[in-house]
């Protein structure tokens, strides 16, 4: 008898082609996939070529990083960031006083440190809230001063980034919540709360940013008590919690509606009140569903923020404005609203780079 160490019914491996594995697999399926995508993607490569080199000559090659003026910066063919080096600490920081700078300098990197310990799991906990409650003070004494040796500063010579990202901060901190309590009350069984709760968001949804901001500015002061005056920058934070909180409740309205009913009678049957399934089993479901239509509020939330200059507030928009109104250095708004382009990007990326790995830990994915 003759033995083989052979399998008798052996099936010879079969490997995929090399057109479809590997980096021409790649570009097979996601760059030429069909005629269409491959007219695209050609079309697309072209641009490139034209659009790439040709920025990075302006940006890098031929710019100008030094000037005494605007009178050298405009003999060069690319971008004058001598501009910028000249003019960003009125950019930065608006109207506040100059000598008094690093105070809303050390404001700003205490907010954003805040709101990077905020996003770390392990601190989310009881002492969360005392830690916002102490650096939300020591903001406030040296962006106000007056106290401990600080010159007192008044709010209207606020500006800058510093006031943008507390207009963000405050305005996401606040509108959250109110919107949650919102998306609630929409969700009520009493018909008095959810009226309430249905008018005040097709409301505020249905009118632009721009209106409110103008309401607060120039209606609101005509229907208080005479001698009684709202701060300014008080009413725009207002104004812009009141219109995040509508588009944040409807966001969490949806994720609430995502829940299956058996979550609902599963809380039933344990014989939860309705505070305590909410808490407990309800809205952390729902706001892990609404996770990414979440963030794209806040990202808005805080480009919006520049609509502030309408009413006279010194934000980036308008310091970067003020920037270019020096006769010894015009016309280059160009390079100024990339430069403020570039901040908002920074901080509109962290926040949606975030939410992404956030999602991921918490598994809000749904594979199908």
């Amino acid at each position: 008898m003759i033995m083989t160490t052979e399998p008798i019914n052996a099936i010879p491996s079969r490997e995929p082609p090399a057109s479809q594995v590997g980096a021409v697999g790649w570009m097979r399926q996601n760059l030429f996939s069909s005629p269409f995508n491959s007219v695209l993607t050609f079309l697309s490569g072209w641009l490139l070529v034209i659009a790439v080199p040709a920025l990075f000559e302006w940006a890098f090659f031929q710019a100008k990083l030094t000037a005494a003026n605007g009178l050298e910066c405009h003999e060069a063919s690319g971008a004058c960031w001598a501009f910028i080096a000249e003019k960003h600490r009125l950019i930065l920081f608006g109207t506040y006083p100059f000598d008094e700078q690093w105070r809303p300098l050390v404001s700003m990197v205490l907010l954003v440190a805040m709101i990077v310990a905020s996003g770390w799991r392990r601190l989310w906990n009881i002492w969360l809230l005392p830690l916002w409650v102490v650096g939300l003070t020591v903001v406030a004494v040296l962006m106000w001063g007056g106290v401990f040796g600080l010159t007192y500063v008044e709010n209207t010579l606020w500006g800058g980034l510093p006031l943008t990202l507390i207009l963000a901060t405050f305005g996401i901190a606040l509108a959250f919540p109110f919107g949650v309590v919102l998306a609630l009350g929409r969700r009520s069984k009493l018909p008095a709360i959810k009226s309430i709760c249905v008018i005040y968001i097709e409301l505020i949804r249905g009118v632009p940013l721009i209106s409110l901001l103008f309401m607060s500015s120039v209606m609101l002061p005509l229907f208080l008590p005479e001698g009684l005056t709202i701060d300014k920058l008080l009413r725009a934070l207002i104004a812009i919690i009141l219109f995040a909180a509508a588009y944040v409740a409807e966001t969490v309205r949806g994720g609430l509606q995502a829940i299956p009913k058996g979550q609902y009678e599963g809380a039933d049957s344990l014989g939860l009140t309705y505070w305590q399934q909410t808490r407990l089993i309800i809205l952390p479901q729902a706001l892990k569903i609404v996770i990414p239509p979440l963030v794209s509020v806040f990202i808005a939330m805080f480009k919006d923020t520049s609509l502030v200059v309408i009413i006279g507030i010194f934000d980036l928009t308008l310091a970067a404005k003020a920037a270019l109104t020096d006769p010894a250095w015009q016309g280059f708004g160009v390079e100024v609203y990339v430069f403020i382009s570039a901040i908002y990007f920074v901080f509109c990326y962290s926040m949606s780079k975030y939410s992404q790995a956030l999602e991921r830990r918490l598994a809000t994915g749904h594979s199908r």
